[in-house]
């Protein structure tokens, strides 16, 4: 964990030219992977995002030019591939690292290998990178925890006891995690306002987004193992973009006494490009100090860091305008709960996982107004509206409203992106 080694050399170029640019995603140092189909190729293949291209990993092995065992390249998911292990991981990624270097000819100068083997992200449909079997959602921001603890209950009180002892998450619907570009309905539900007597059933009036990131298990656990803090990382593969929409007057009604529901469950939208724990490892960071220290299991080895320097922004779109406005930048370095802790934990009572299961770090927010990663703390549950640069206001998602999530970690002279994480709201289906 946090070992560097010639991939993340930060003077490599590629002879893929957009990839040298150094606000581009997707340069030679990143590499993430994704699954993706095109017009003319029906059968799903992984890639590697390079630049504004993807290098087609299945055309590369069957010329011979990767080395790895088995057929997992001409896959619908990276699950066969990631089930080979971290050594298999990071070989492919040395590999195609060296075939992307702008001094390498081997495939830079065939060109018709190179016809077959780089596709135009624009021509390309991007699939859900895993075959997800369970999806959990933490609650590891304290800036969050803190501001929505103020909005519903005691300022002075705002969280709760436990939320500095463990971190706190619930399980998601993983049948409903959905690509980047999915359309999302507004959903149905019961709410009840503080004045009515009974509930009322009709699609959301306060629908949200959570700004996250997420983690994909890449090394599973037996039933009854549970995961050591200290080897945590070992089991993940990458990290992804995150939107939990949330519709929040469902969630209001439904979350006591057992947690949300019907308000989760609708959609999470995540980014089709899995970056790996490897090329994020030049902006591993230490993660903010924890009061009361945590019980031991969920103790941190103090020469390691946990935490990663992700900076992040949401942009509303409404689709009147087109005009879209910034409404939040922040950044994932500033969680309190870790990667590692939040697996632990999650495991700590013997919990399995599987390769493809995701993780959600929960809404990131930061210490001001600006960096608040949900319209429930940027309008303060809807009573300070929210100015857009079309000369509209939001409260929250209106039908028609596009939200984007980018991030990136930025290094010198290039940037180690995660791509689009991108939706449109539809208007409620009758019931």
């Amino acid at each position: 964990m946090n070992t560097l080694n010639a991939t993340h050399n930060p003077s490599l170029t590629s002879w893929v030219a957009a990839a040298n640019q150094p606000d581009q995603d997707f340069p030679i140092q990143n590499l993430p992977f994704g699954v993706f189909t095109t017009a003319s190729q029906a059968q799903a293949h992984v890639g590697v995002a390079i630049g504004d291209a993807i290098l087609d990993l299945a055309v590369l092995q069957q010329a011979g030019l990767i080395n790895v065992a088995g057929d997992v390249f001409n896959a619908a998911s990276l699950n066969l591939f990631i089930n080979l292990g971290a050594a298999v991981w990071s070989s492919v990624r040395a590999q195609v690292s060296d075939l992307l270097r702008a001094d390498n000819a081997t495939l830079r100068d065939n060109a018709a290998l190179r016809s077959q083997a780089l596709v135009a992200q624009s021509a390309a449909q991007m699939l859900l990178p895993v075959e997800i079997g369970g999806y959990t959602d933490f609650y590891s921001s304290k800036e969050h925890a803190t501001n929505v603890g103020s909005m519903f209950r005691d300022p002075k009180n705002a969280l709760l006891p436990n939320w500095l002892e463990i971190p706190i998450g619930y399980n998601g619907r993983a049948s409903s995690v959905i690509v980047s570009d999915t359309p999302i309905r507004r959903p149905n539900g019961q709410t009840k306002a503080p004045t009515q007597e009974r509930p009322e059933f009709g699609p959301c009036k306060k629908l949200d987004i959570e700004l996250e990131t997420g983690f994909i298990i890449g090394r599973g656990n037996a039933l009854g193992e549970p995961i050591r803090c200290e080897n945590a990382e070992q089991h993940i593969f990458g990290m992804v973009l995150l939107n939990d929409w949330s519709a929040r007057d469902i969630q209001t009604w439904e979350y006591v006494p057992l947690g949300p529901f019907n308000s989760k469950t609708f959609a999470s939208t995540i980014s089709p490009w899995v970056v790996t724990m490897e090329a994020l490892a030049p902006f591993r960071v230490a993660t903010p100090a924890q009061e009361p220290q945590p019980l031991s299991y969920l103790q941190h080895k103090p020469e390691v860091k946990y935490g990663v320097d992700i900076q992040l922004e949401v942009q509303l779109t409404p689709e009147q305008s087109q005009q879209a406005t910034t409404i939040c930048r922040t950044n994932f370095k500033d969680m309190y709960w870790s990667m590692a802790q939040q697996l632990t934990h999650h495991t700590a009572s013997g919990c399995n996982t599987r390769i493809g299961d995701l993780m959600g770090s929960g809404t990131i927010s930061g210490a001001t107004p600006d960096s608040f990663g949900s319209l429930l703390e940027l309008t303060w549950n809807g009573a300070n509206p929210l100015a857009l640069t079309d000369g509209s206001t939001r409260q929250f998602i209106q039908d028609g409203d596009e939200l984007t999530i980018r991030g990136w970690a930025q290094g010198a002279n290039y940037r180690v992106g995660f791509g689009l994480c991108r939706g449109k709201i539809l208007p409620a289906l009758a019931v």
